[in-house]
């Protein structure tokens, strides 16, 4: 309902798709807003270059949450999708906190409900909850801990070996943690849109083509496509291995925009994007994350909506599991 109100609200003050002078510089303009705001960027791997390079910091889950928590600006501006933004307002409830795009959500999290999660978890009540980071708000609310792709396997075998676990909303991720340390942890059946989409055939196949070429892949992606991988690990995980590993030529499996990273930390090297199902559909791309653009990144900032907000309960509940999480990750 909240962001319904707020949209709402936008519409009839005229902040959405309001159209900008096209004489106005917008990457300077953002940056004067920035600094008389006393505003942080903080943006995503995931979304376009431009976008990055004018953040203050630029990462996956886990350093985005890092870096919600220790800063001193006024104001978040979260530059990256709606559970991003409210997990830094749940780190930082006295900070305003905008997103350029209310819209911009999250396939995952979208396939676990409050309502549904909530009756799936009392199915298991001698279990805990760990969560990962692509959940919302209410959800975190449920769980016991909360864990990146980067901190995952740390965080789950920070319970005693006897402890039972349920991991929500992925699945793909939870098969994988559970192959890596031997758990049998209770899986709700969620998965992310762009991760689950890559075709093992094609990537094989491209494989044979290059094999002069490493498959890196993401920990969200189908257990078949991670059983080819040479290297698995978040997208932080696999920035820092392009770099450090002596290959000349990567198949990259996970969203398009950690391409503009990789390219300036290894621009000596290739990188192929692993093949969809569909070729034509643009699945390497979270339509999402694509939707934040510096046009509506100026606009926010300009007008410092739309805002994220969240009931003080959800704020003072979802703590609990980041916390923790940050706390095993220092």
């Amino acid at each position: 309902m909240e962001q319904l109100h707020i949209e709402k609200m936008l519409e009839e003050k005229g902040f959405i798709d309001e159209p900008i002078d096209p004489e106005i510089k917008l990457v300077e303009e953002i940056n004067r807003l920035k600094k008389e705001k006393n505003a942080v960027i903080l943006s995503h791997f995931y979304v376009d270059g431009d976008l990055q390079d004018i953040a203050d910091y630029v990462g996956d889950s886990l350093g985005l949450a890092q870096e919600a928590a220790k800063t001193d600006a006024d104001m978040i501006v979260f530059v990256g999708v709606h559970f991003m933004a409210e997990t830094a307002k749940i780190i930082n409830p006295s900070k305003k906190v905008i997103l350029p795009d209310l819209k911009a959500g999250c396939s995952l999290a979208e396939s676990a409900p409050y309502e549904k999660f909530a009756e799936f978890k009392a199915n298991y009540p001698d279990h805990k909850v760990v969560s990962y980071v692509n959940c919302s708000a209410d959800l975190k609310t449920l769980s016991d801990i909360v864990c990146t792709s980067a901190n995952a396997v740390k965080i789950v075998e920070s319970f005693p070996k006897s402890q039972k676990l349920i991991f929500a909303p992925d699945k793909n991720l939870g098969n994988y943690i559970n192959s890596q340390t031997g758990r049998d942890m209770v899986l709700w059946d969620g998965a992310c849109m762009v991760h689950e989409q890559y075709s093992v055939e094609k990537i094989a196949d491209l494989m044979d083509e290059h094999p002069d070429a490493e498959l890196i892949a993401h920990p969200e992606c189908e257990t078949p496509v991670l059983l080819l991988a040479n290297h698995i690990g978040s997208t932080t995980a696999l920035l820092k291995y392009i770099q450090e590993n002596s290959s000349k030529k990567y198949i990259v499996a996970t969203e398009s925009g950690i391409f503009h990273q990789m390219k300036k930390a290894a621009p000596e090297k290739t990188f192929i994007a692993a093949p969809s199902v569909d070729s034509t559909c643009g699945c390497n791309d979270c339509s999402y994350m694509k939707l934040n653009n510096l046009q509506k990144l100026y606009t926010c900032l300009k007008h410092e909506l739309p805002e994220v907000t969240l009931p003080e309960d959800v704020i003072e509940k979802g703590k609990i599991p980041i916390l923790r999480m940050l706390e095993i990750s220092k």
